[in-house]
């Protein structure tokens, strides 16, 4: 990593949780925080209050797993980035993959649902990442570059970019360094190209597959600012041992 940035390291618990397991969990997570490293819990939306109680007084970050592109209204089941900044949320996460293909989410989507979020004091974890026919057609970086440039708003202050290979999210799949560096790389490079981007203040986290035998080497690569860990955060030992890598890596 060797970087100014700081690193990052976000759990996605994704739709996985009762309100026993997420204080638990979050507890954990409260005990295991190292200055060295920015920790965010992403519980799913009926936790983020128990989370947030849990967390309190502490350095770690809640974020959310989503929300909508108006502020209020009636739009039943979407939740309001205000709801999320009300509930003690400094990040939202937009544009996972999950939302991307089970709800056919945009780019354009992604991008409207990120200025709502600027708009409402949080930083967005954009994710960006392409299929393995996408990648084995040997189009992997014209399609992040592609979602990159579709789905980051002009201004967006604490910007988070997640590069996630969808064949990699919970296949036990993970990129090799290789691929990851040149993708960070390029990434980054296509940050730069961007009005209102502060592309080497932009932390890049990798995500897909990251557990403590390979965080430390995923997160040794360049461009590598931490990481969106999935399956992992849902164990207290092995998340804490993704964190502990990430702040050794600085």
């Amino acid at each position: 990593m060797a970087t100014t940035r700081r690193p990052l390291v976000a759990g996605n618990w994704k739709m996985n949780g009762l309100r026993a397991d997420g204080a638990a969990l979050a507890a954990a997570a409260r005990k295991g925080a190292d200055d060295r490293c920015d920790v965010a819990l992403c519980p799913p939306a009926t936790l983020l209050t128990t989370v947030a109680a849990a967390i309190e007084g502490s350095s770690v970050l809640l974020c959310g797993q989503d929300c909508a592109t108006e502020t209020h209204g009636a739009h039943t089941g979407d939740i309001a980035a205000p709801m999320l900044a009300d509930a003690g949320c400094r990040l939202v996460i937009l544009g996972h993959s999950e939302r991307r293909h089970d709800h056919g989410e945009s780019s354009a989507l992604v991008r409207a649902k990120a200025e709502v979020a600027v708009a409402a004091g949080l930083a967005p974890i954009i994710c960006v990442g392409e299929t393995e026919a996408e990648r084995n057609a040997g189009g992997a970086l014209a399609v992040v570059g592609q979602q990159l440039s579709e789905s980051v708003p002009d201004s967006a202050p604490g910007l988070v970019v997640a590069y996630e290979p969808v064949w990699a999210i919970g296949t036990g799949r993970t990129a090799s360094a290789h691929d990851v560096a040149e993708m960070h790389r390029h990434m980054r490079d296509c940050l730069d190209t961007m009005t209102g981007v502060d592309a080497l203040a932009t932390r890049l986290l990798y995500g897909g597959s990251v557990k403590p035998g390979n965080a430390a080497e995923l997160f040794a690569v360049a461009d590598v600012d931490g990481g969106l860990i999935g399956g992992a955060a849902l164990k207290a030992n092995d998340f804490w041992a993704i964190c502990q890598s990430a702040a050794e890596a600085v």
